[in-house]
């Protein structure tokens, strides 16, 4: 993928749909030692069926939406087919009681979303631990791993990616309160549970490589004064004897002549 964003993610739903997807300025900022932990990490999300768990999950979620918005639509129907039969003297009674099946079919509606996003999230947490582990299991590296991570972290923004395509990504970053909703854990929390369970080291927040520039340097003085027959450098003996030409030209103008009392 053509993008300066450091990230990758793994598609597919069975053997002859998975691919890997990484972006140039992943490879460019990435040794080969780190590149590998990170083809490592994608591999084990395509081992373990992640993509496929992902969508299930969210099948689920629809699911349980579906539901709860048809139980609202069945109450809140039968509230007004209930309310024409009966008699204007009980108007009161039904207006109460479809009030209070709007406030119970809404409430499951919300707490059916929050439980499905919460599973999402649990689901989507966990298995970027069991992805940086399996990666090391792979490579038998942990310190690309963990270096590979501190790369990255802070640089994984895709502008033109949906949050569906950020939530298979080697990193999906969140700042201050959307941190509460990350689909991703944290790269110190990453980071902590490799040592603890791989071992390696944190080299801590890591700098990206500057890229080696040709820069032309600036001509000298002497660089800078015009070749030619009578230029110093022409003046100046290969062997350190007598120069070639003279120190200046035998014709020279009307005022140099008239100057030295020459012609």
């Amino acid at each position: 993928m053509e993008s300066d964003a450091l990230n990758a993610f793994a598609t597919g739903m069975n053997e002859k749909q998975y691919a890997i997807t990484v972006t140039t300025g992943l490879m460019k900022a990435l040794n080969d030692a780190e590149m590998e932990a990170v083809l490592g990490h994608e591999l084990t999300h395509i081992r373990n069926g992640d993509v496929r768990m992902l969508v299930i999950a969210v099948i689920i979620a629809g699911a349980i939406s579906f539901f709860a918005e048809m139980i609202f639509r069945l109450w809140f129907n039968s509230g007004f087919s209930l309310g024409r039969s009966r008699s204007s003297s009980s108007s009161s009674d039904r207006k109460g009681g479809g009030g209070v099946a709007i406030l119970i079919a809404v409430g499951l509606i919300v707490l059916a979303w929050v439980l499905s996003f919460l599973i999402r999230l649990a689901l989507s947490r966990s298995r970027e631990f069991l992805a940086d582990a399996g990666s090391v299991e792979l490579t038998k590296n942990p310190d690309a791993m963990i270096s590979a991570l501190r790369r990255i972290e802070g640089r994984g923004e895709l502008p033109t990616a949906t949050s569906a395509v950020m939530e298979m990504c080697i990193d999906n970053p969140r700042n201050e309160f959307a941190d509460l909703f990350a689909t991703h854990p944290s790269i110190d929390k990453r980071i902590e549970a490799l040592i603890q369970f791989a071992g390696g080291h944190d080299p801590g927040p890591l700098a990206l490589p500057v890229p080696e520039a040709t820069i032309e340097a600036e001509p000298s003085a002497q660089d800078a004064t015009p070749a030619g027959p009578w230029s110093p450098a022409a003046d100046a003996p290969a062997d350190g004897g007598k120069p070639f030409l003279p120190a200046r030209p035998p014709v020279g103008t009307w005022r140099t002549r008239r100057r030295t009392g020459a012609g």
